[in-house]
């Protein structure tokens, strides 16, 4: 039987003021149950001081959850287009989405739209939007907040998701003149210069760490694993009979999700001197049983891991200076291992499909097209060849 609903409105503070949210339910795919869905913002109490006024405006947005192009008029603005995206393609519930997005992602597009995208566009008829003038934009905001081209890639990116959107909706033109963002150049070139460490600078910063910050930075030196998957890591998930550390789930903005792509998931070598750190760290730790965290908080009490950001602030960087290595703060974390991981299996000639497999890369481009299937073996015998160079000085 259909449900038909009205929604409701609601108060929100925000840092920039307060703001109306428009309310509803959806139902929920995995038990069939009613529960509210992500609210859409409808503006500030500024721009609509009463219930009345905002009400006047959740008509005009076309705000009616009984309809399929719920939320997009005729004559769609970009932030009709926008707010349909978010509610189909960014519900933090992906049982619904075709393809299932991580919680990462989902939070990294909504950002780019709130932050950017919607303050700039988001009452233009979506049609009327000009290349040339998000072109512009673009330089202007780069200019003005200082920002990179990869930033500017990703909000590029996101309109461009908008824009498809509308069409695999029927919202927009299912042709070239319905995607204006499908003409708007932008550079990809990045000013950033990785930073990538010498070995003697790899152990002088492990000298300068406890053992668990210090397995937890040689199992990332070694493996590859973003620090997202190693802080996500249960003993049951190392394999050490059969040599390998299995990716079940990572941990991002403090919550247990997905690995970041299908590539993530794949299994990754664990050479014996990577197993033989590993178990020393599980003699010490106060939660050593397979459902436990490989690297928990103690403040915690084991449930949860640390942040990310504190351990690199407070420990990582700490470390890195102790040992003489000097780079700006968002040129160094843990993905520097990884970085330096690669730099030296190349530097070793190591099979460049060999070095794609390891770091995981889901795309052959971001490494090099190679073609030829790697085996576990090779991999770990990769791994052995880094941590015996490693550990020979």
């Amino acid at each position: 039987m259909a449900r038909f609903q009205n929604g409701w409105l609601r108060k929100k503070h925000r840092k920039s003021g307060e703001v109306w949210l428009f309310c509803y339910r959806q139902r929920r795919q995995s038990d069939g149950k009613w529960v509210e869905a992500t609210p859409i913002r409808v503006g500030s109490l500024k721009e609509f001081p009463s219930e009345e006024t905002a009400w006047r405006r959740v008509e005009e947005l076309r705000l009616n959850p009984n309809q399929s192009t719920f939320g997009v008029s005729p004559q769609a603005t970009f932030g009709q287009l926008a707010a349909h995206y978010m509610q189909h393609e960014l519900p933090e519930n992906q049982d619904n989405a075709t393809i299932e997005k991580a919680y990462s992602t989902i939070l990294k597009y909504r950002r780019y739209l709130k932050r950017w995208a919607l303050p700039r566009w988001e009452k233009i008829p979506a049609l009327t939007v000009e290349p040339i003038e998000v072109e512009d934009w673009l330089k202007a905001i780069r200019k003005e907040h200082s920002l990179e081209n990869s930033t500017l890639v990703e909000i590029r990116k996101v309109m461009n998701l908008v824009y498809k959107h509308g069409q695999r909706f029927g919202l927009l033109p299912r042709s070239e003149e319905g995607n204006p963002i499908h003409f708007v150049r932008q550079s990809s070139k990045s000013d950033f210069e990785p930073v990538i460490l010498t070995l003697p600078q790899v152990l002088d910063i492990f000298d300068n760490l406890d053992l668990m910050r210090r397995t937890m930075v040689l199992t990332d030196a070694a493996t590859a694993l973003r620090v997202s998957e190693i802080l996500a890591l249960m003993w049951k998930d190392l394999d050490f009979a059969g040599q390998l550390i299995r990716v079940r789930r990572a941990y991002v903005y403090r919550r247990f999700g997905a690995p970041k792509s299908k590539a993530s998931k794949a299994p990754v070598p664990m050479h014996p001197l990577l197993a033989a750190h590993l178990l020393a760290w599980r003699q010490e730790t106060l939660y050593a049983s397979d459902e436990d965290l490989v690297f928990p908080s103690l403040r915690a009490k084991g449930t949860k891991p640390p942040a990310a950001n504190m351990l690199v602030a407070d420990y990582l960087r700490v470390a890195a200076k102790k040992a003489g290595v000097v780079a700006p703060p968002r040129t160094f974390g843990f993905h520097t291992f990884r970085r330096t991981l690669a730099s030296v299996l190349v530097k070793m000639k190591v099979d460049p499909k060999l070095v794609q497999e390891m770091l995981r890369h889901q795309n052959l481009k971001t490494t090099l097209e190679v073609y030829a299937k790697a085996v576990t073996e090779d991999k770990l015998e990769a791994q052995g060849m880094f941590l015996e160079l490693l550990f020979r000085g």
